[in-house]
This record gives structure tokens, sequence and C-alpha cells, in this order.
């Protein structure tokens, strides 16, 4: 994976010990840019109520609230936590050009993001993120959201 220029991560560590944090999946796809098969992440229909953070280090990423069904086989938002908690840079991979989302705290790879594709949305972008960049922290006593 190319490293973010211009941007220091939070939390550095060497390849090594991400190796020896990260299961075989989780480090192809978080630091490898790697994407896990569509329907078959373990938050892809989730609907509890809670927060998802990066599974590499923690970070709070997305809100359950912004979380909606986009059938398109990953969890999908309409929008980060705070501005602050991803990093967007352009990805030219696979002869097309796209919006690749890392996790600002250590530029993992989370996925991609999309614009105008019509969603009834408050931001018309459709955040779509491997859930196994992701855990899910729910909120006490939360139950399934509707």
């Amino acid at each position: 994976m190319k490293p973010v220029t211009g941007v220091t991560p939070r939390v550095v560590k060497s390849d090594q010990e991400w190796r020896e944090q990260l299961t075989a999946e989780e480090y192809h796809v978080l630091r490898e840019a790697g994407t896990e098969r569509a329907f078959t992440g373990e938050y892809t229909d989730t609907k509890t109520v809670g927060v998802y953070a990066c599974r590499a280090c923690g970070a709070e990423l997305f809100r359950s609230s912004t979380k909606f069904e986009s059938h398109c086989g990953w969890p999908s938002f309409f929008s980060p936590l705070a501005g602050d908690s991803v990093i967007l840079r352009e990805d030219r991979s696979l002869g097309m050009s796209r919006t690749e989302v890392l996790c600002a705290t250590c530029h993992s790879h989370l996925g991609h993001v999309f614009e105008g594709e019509g969603f009834p949305t408050p931001t018309d972008q459709r955040y779509c993120i491997n859930s196994i960049s992701l855990t899910l922290r729910p909120d006490d006593g939360a139950d399934e959201q509707s």
C-alpha cells in the first residue's frame, strides 16, 4: 500500500508489528488495501446501535446512525463520525478512478466512498467499508436500530 503523503499517522507500527497484531485476512485488507468478498462480512446487515472503530488501531470512525442499507455487499455509511476521522485519497487501481477511505489515525485501508448514486441520505455519499476493517462497539444497553 502506498503511504499517505504529507500526513503522518498518529499510530505508527512496523510491518512486522502489524502482521503480529492482525490476522492474515485483516492484514490483507487493512495494510495491503485488499477487499473482502461481498456479502461475507460480519457487519453487512448488522443493525446494532453503537460506534464502528478501526480494527487496526481502535480509532472511532462511524456511528450506527449513519449506516444504511445499500445492498452492495458491504456495510455502508453516509458520513464518517468526524471530518478528521478518515482520509480520502484518489485510487486509480483496477483501471478506474475511485476515492479510497483510510483511517486518519493509522492510515489503514477501510474501503471507498462513492457519490451521486441517488441514495436517500443527507450526503448522497456511500462509504462502502470492509467489515473486516471495523470493530463494532455497541452502546451500553443498545438494541437494534429500526
